[in-house]
């Protein structure tokens, strides 16, 4: 891990330089320019508003930011996890021909990701003031539910870009379990209200689930002002930490092979 440290202390401002590149290019030949990644969140928020709430008739409070909250988790999570699959093979030139630690890739994505999640989280706000939801000092606590967030989706990013690299159908495979756990994850719909009848697959589906854990914490402390569960989110953070450390000695172990495979 201390090779781990010093390499981030090292590439960071090429992270970062990297991230920054990426951003200005997915904008470049558009003429809304940058209003897309306000656009974009806001109408998915706008559809399932719309066919959850009203069409399916759901009467959660502040249901509007209850969906834009879980929106804003199940996108950074689904974007860390789908994009580091392929990552090492969408960057085959710069891998064969530099040497740079294989997580700096990762890490140069999840500055990017972290950048819209910190736009969704701006219009979150927004939305919450015009909904009118009372502000409490627990909304702060939704940073280090965002921290154990970060730390879990990085260490399974990590795990994952690795084994992209020689597994060519893991990108299909995960595509697969994304959908399947976005709609058990309760993005637009309140798990313990819609399976109450249910109380083990509450339990299964919002403690094993990690996302869906996230989800439902981040409405506790922001849309009802209550504590977080600081036992289990502590139990997913030192996860998320071990993935990390299997991820980090994965990659050192084996990202001299890399060029060679791909």
């Amino acid at each position: 891990m201390k090779k781990f440290f010093n390499n981030i202390k090292k590439y960071y401002k090429y992270a970062i330089y990297s991230a920054k590149a990426e951003l200005k290019s997915e904008v470049a030949d558009s003429y809304l320019n940058w209003l897309w990644w306000i656009i974009e969140p806001v109408c998915f928020m706008l559809i399932y508003t719309f066919v959850f709430g009203v069409v399916f008739d759901n009467n959660e409070k502040y249901f509007a930011s209850f969906v834009f909250i879980g929106l804003t988790a199940w996108e950074f999570f689904n974007r860390m996890i789908t994009g580091s699959v392929k990552l090492i093979i969408n960057n085959r030139d710069l891998v064969t021909k530099v040497y740079i630690p294989k997580y700096i890739l990762l890490l140069s994505k999840s500055f990017t990701y972290l950048f819209k999640m910190g736009i969704s989280l701006l219009i979150c706000l927004v939305l919450m003031i015009c909904q009118r939801v009372p502000f409490s000092w627990t909304m702060l606590l939704a940073i280090p539910i965002f921290v154990v967030l970060y730390v879990l989706t990085f260490g399974m990013g990590m795990i994952l870009m690795h084994f992209g690299v020689t597994l060519n159908d893991l990108s299909n495979l995960t595509n697969i379990g994304l959908k399947m756990v976005f709609y058990l994850s309760g993005v637009f719909y309140n798990i313990q209200k819609k399976l109450k009848k249910h109380p083990s697959l509450v339990v299964l589906l919002l403690k094993v689930n990690p996302i869906a854990f996230i989800m439902n914490e981040l409405r506790v402390v922001l849309l009802e002002g209550n504590l977080p569960h600081l036992g289990l989110l502590g139990i997913w953070g030192l996860i998320g930490v071990v993935l990390c450390m299997i991820g980090v000695h994965v990659i050192h172990k084996n990202e001299n092979s890399y060029a060679k495979v791909i």
